[in-house]
């Protein structure tokens, strides 16, 4: 009895907005098989103009196709149920850009802040979400990380939305700054984000990180997906070993 009125709203929420996949529209799941597959393809991120200072940047997948949608519906539709299988996916990136590095230091996940702006139209920081979600699965794949509030917004810029790249390079210019903590000493920093384009915001953002002190290497990044570019980034080596599990099937249905 207790069971069956527990089901009810989510029986109704159903009925008012039928759940399906996100890139598809395939009924009764939230990411099809197919379309989950699309966000297991790392690769390195290839802005067409890498701008100077543009860090190491691994992406899940390439943002065109199904994952568009699938990006935009949790980020501008408040999907909420698909930060699990994004999450897991910039998880995926993370593991990816880490065998880059000599050893196995420690990961830093420091999101790049929300505007103040984007805050209050969407009424949440949704790349903090999939920091969480990813932090979470590479923990459970035996992988030492933390996610690091370590940079925040200052100052206005305008939407980005129809300036170029150059333009978009001087309107993030001074707009990040150190909130603290500072890094753990020997911990590889890895800057995140839901989607690279001109790579004007992970530059900016990269350049304030790499000043502070302890770092293993240089600033690198890891994106749920990128815009795809001609030619596009080469694909990487097969993950191995218990990070095989960070799939973003994993919890989609």
């Amino acid at each position: 009895m207790l069971s069956a009125i527990a089901g009810v709203p989510s029986a109704l929420a159903d009925l008012v907005l039928p759940r399906c996949c996100a890139g598809c529209g395939e009924p009764q799941v939230v990411l099809c098989p197919r379309c989950a597959r699309l966000l297991a393809t790392p690769h390195l991120a290839s802005p067409r103009r890498f701008p100077a200072g543009f860090p190491p940047t691994v992406a899940a997948a390439a943002y065109a196709g199904p994952v568009r949608p699938v990006v935009n519906a949790f980020k501008e539709q408040g999907r909420a149920e698909l930060a699990a299988p994004l999450g897991t996916a910039l998880a995926l990136a993370v593991a990816a850009v880490r065998l880059g590095v000599d050893g196995e230091p420690p990961l830093l996940l420091v999101p790049v802040p929300a505007s103040r702006a984007a805050l209050r139209s969407r009424g949440r920081d949704h790349v903090r979400e999939l920091t969480r979600h990813a932090v979470a699965e590479l923990r459970a794949a035996g992988v030492v990380a933390a996610e690091g509030r370590v940079l925040r917004r200052r100052g206005r810029v305008r939407d980005s939305s129809g300036l170029s790249a150059g333009e978009r390079r001087a309107n993030l210019t001074g707009t990040f700054e150190v909130a603290g903590p500072v890094r753990p000493a020997g911990a590889l920093v890895v800057l995140v984000d839901d989607v690279v384009t001109t790579g004007a915001t992970l530059t900016e953002a990269a350049r304030v990180l790499q000043a502070l002190p302890g770092a293993a290497g240089p600033v690198v990044a890891a994106v749920v997906a990128a815009t795809p570019r001609a030619p596009a980034g080469p694909p990487l080596a097969p993950l191995h070993g218990d990070l095989d599990r960070l799939s973003p099937t994993r919890g989609s249905d």
